[in-house]
């Protein structure tokens, strides 16, 4: 008998945002559809996604609002391959990395892989996404997708980060 990866069947959840137009989508939601349709393609199956969120920037800043939304996928690739194959839909879609936090055309980040946990590197993925504990743009739709989920490191359940989060990361359904 074959051994199970006991996290196999364990979800992987995929986050998009974007507050720019797009020449070529228009909006950043149809900017993020075309992405989401773009990663369907490429070796990776979205299975489903969150409802769409219009979400304050983190930092607070006066740039527009960002349109956010959360996929899980399953693939057949490792979460360093993911990554990669986020990064070229990025740069297919016209991202071009400047300061931290800037507006953006797009941002596609791995949020977690099967709840594997990896310190990242050069081009390696941090697992879980660094950050996404502290987001609502990324807390509040994974909530609506997997509201049992649990950070994989500190095992701490999405009501309890949810309810941690401060007051200005305003997240609303559209």
């Amino acid at each position: 008998m074959a051994l199970v990866d006991k996290n196999s069947t364990r979800p992987i959840f995929v986050g998009a945002g974007a507050n720019l137009p797009h020449p070529s989508y228009a909006s950043p939601r149809e900017t993020l559809q075309a992405a989401l349709l773009e990663l369907d393609r490429r070796q990776t199956r979205v299975l489903r996604y969150s409802p769409w969120y219009s979400t304050a920037p983190v930092p607070a800043s006066s740039q527009p609002w960002y349109v956010n939304v959360v996929a899980e996928v399953e693939t057949a690739l490792a979460a360093d391959q993911l990554l990669e194959l986020l990064h070229d839909i990025e740069e297919l879609f016209g991202r071009v990395r400047s300061v931290a936090n800037a507006p953006r055309l797009i941002d596609l980040d791995l949020l977690d892989f099967r709840g594997e946990t990896a310190p990242g590197g050069l081009g390696r993925a941090v697992l879980p996404h660094p950050r996404m504990a502290l987001r609502a743009f990324v807390l509040r739709p994974l909530a609506d997708l997997a509201p049992e989920w649990r950070h994989p490191v500190s095992g701490t359940t999405i009501r309890e980060l949810l309810a941690a989060l401060p007051a200005d990361q305003a997240a609303h359904r559209l």
